[in-house]
């Protein structure tokens, strides 16, 4: 190579972060993320390849391309300023939305950053120079092992896996009914790298045209794939009509028994219009009413009498206290009669900062406004530590709450557990109208496609939707109004593949990795001797 890589390696590089953050933030030009990674692979295989770079500056490098990809994704903090509503001051807010906004991808590159470290470790073994085909192989199954790394630990966020950016091409996203979202992310990259590694080495024209041809052939043999997956239909002997409520209730205004009765006047108006239009169940937002459920019997009353006169079954989200005071953020199923379930569903991973303070006492001295957050929203609420299956008429439901439907073992256990229908209440209220609440949303259509269940989603302000086994939304009430989102939905009994293997094409991947450095090192060493 020519050029002077030094030069243009780290522009490539921030470039392909860039436009790649971009298409999760506008999925509408998500077709572009099949070619928006080639600058990122061009930079890698510029750094990790040359012996002008050592590992410790391909891990910076890597660092800065993972921080810029993420930095673009979580813009959508600066939509949380300002929080006076909540009781704290302009500066305070700046200080907190910063630290989320900057924090957090920081937090995701400094893993992220060993994706080039790891490839450049591969680059200094025998076997890239004898198999350079495997070059965009290996880089991809970093990526992909990293993405996964983020659903481990509170300090990542599984919020930018690159199959969010095919949400409005559901069938690039089918084949994850079969091994994961993670399998759609490593395609997007092998194409890419391959596209990348044939403009790389563009003269060679046989090496060219052959990474050219398999690149649009992995393409297009997704898309086929996914057409042939959306056209395979499972019959079930059961439907139910469910509507999902969406008051339009701001978690950014202040809470007074004004707004109590304003938001029970609202539920009670949208559960008479949703049962009047059919629905059967009716799914509640997540805290519709911010208050321990189980120690208020007047919103109690409230609710038993609001099922018992529409004759309705209802899964409302609120809190809910236990015998030992833990507090646990809820989803309480009411029958017909009124009678609450003694099964209630506990949210399992809750938001770091708005349900728990990870680090208590280190971070509130680094960051003391957080400390002030941290009382505004009295985060000290305790994970639940199952699925908590609640039993309906029709059939058991798969309980998930805002957060947890990020986390994909979420949702494969509950429907391991028996789940024939994955409900999910949300509260995405602080971010009004950005793309965060877009990308929440497509994450829950990976749910839906990975487990094979339909998934109906209701949030306080939005969005609310009604989504198949297959990602279609059936009914969708925009963000920021209020009505409801009414469909009749399957409850379904058959399994994915995904459903039976869960990650394992992750750990395939890891296994994969650690085989090829070895082969490598063994390569290496005989060559010297």
């Amino acid at each position: 190579m020519k050029e002077d890589i030094r030069k243009y390696s780290l522009p490539y590089l921030l470039i392909g972060a860039l436009l790649t953050g971009l298409t999760l933030v506008f999925p509408q030009v998500g077709f572009l993320e099949w070619m928006t990674m080639i600058p990122i692979f061009i930079g890698a295989y510029r750094v990790c390849g040359s012996e002008k770079y050592s590992p410790k500056r391909a891990y910076w490098y890597g660092f800065l391309t993972v921080f810029v990809f993420y930095f673009v994704n979580y813009h959508w903090f600066l939509y949380l300023h300002p929080l006076d509503s909540v009781g704290i001051d302009r500066f305070s807010s700046v200080v907190i939305v910063t630290a989320g906004w900057v924090g957090l991808p920081i937090l995701q590159a400094l893993p992220g950053g060993l994706i080039f470290l790891l490839f450049k470790l591969l680059h200094r073994t025998e076997l890239l120079r004898r198999l350079p085909w495997l070059r965009p192989i290996s880089f991809s199954v970093l990526w992909v092992v990293f993405e996964w790394s983020s659903t481990l630990h509170w300090t990542g966020v599984p919020w930018g896996r690159l199959c969010l950016g095919q949400a409005n091409y559901l069938p690039m996203l089918q084949t994850a009914s079969l091994f994961g979202s993670y399998f759609v992310s490593f395609l997007i990259l092998l194409v890419n790298g391959f596209l990348a590694y044939a403009i790389l080495y563009r003269a060679h024209v046989r090496r060219a045209i052959i990474c050219t041809a398999v690149a649009a052939a992995l393409m297009l043999s997704n898309l086929l794939l996914g057409i042939v997956l959306m056209d395979a239909k499972t019959e079930s002997d059961t439907t139910v009509r469910i509507a999902a409520l969406q008051g339009n209730i701001n978690s950014h205004e202040i809470w007074t028994s004004k707004t109590l009765e304003e938001t029970k006047q609202i539920y009670a108006k949208l559960t008479g219009q949703a049962v009047a239009d059919g629905a059967e169940l009716i799914v509640w937002p997540e805290t519709a009413f911010p208050y321990t459920l189980n120690d208020n019997t007047y919103i109690c009353n409230y609710l038993s009498s609001l099922a018992r006169e529409y004759d309705v079954t209802m899964l409302v989200g609120a809190l809910y206290r236990d015998e030992d005071s833990n507090k646990y953020n809820a989803l309480y199923l009411i029958e017909p009669d009124g009678t609450f379930s003694s099964e209630i569903y506990l949210k399992r991973h809750l938001v770091p900062f708005g349900e728990y303070v990870p680090m208590r006492e280190l971070i509130l001295a680094v960051i003391p406004p957080l400390a002030e957050f941290s009382d505004v929203m009295d985060n000290n609420l305790v994970a639940g530590a199952d699925s908590a299956l609640q039993t309906t008429e029709w059939g058991s439901i798969g309980g998930l709450l805002c957060f947890d439907s990020i986390y994909e073992e979420l949702a494969l256990d509950s429907v391991r557990d028996g789940a024939e229908l994955l409900v999910l209440s949300s509260n995405d209220s602080w971010f009004y109208d950005s793309a965060a609440i877009y990308q929440h949303e497509a994450q829950a259509m990976l749910r839906a496609i990975e487990t094979g269940r339909y998934l109906v989603r209701s949030g306080n302000t939005g969005i609310s939707t009604v989504i198949t086994d297959k990602g279609v939304h059936l009914a969708w009430v925009d963000a920021l109004t209020e009505g409801y989102a009414v469909a009749d939905v399957e409850l379904k009994t058959n399994t994915t593949l995904y459903s039976h293997i869960g990650n394992l094409f992750v750990y395939i991947c890891i296994a994969s990795y650690f085989a090829c450095l070895t082969i490598g090192i063994v390569w290496s060493k005989r060559k010297t001797v």
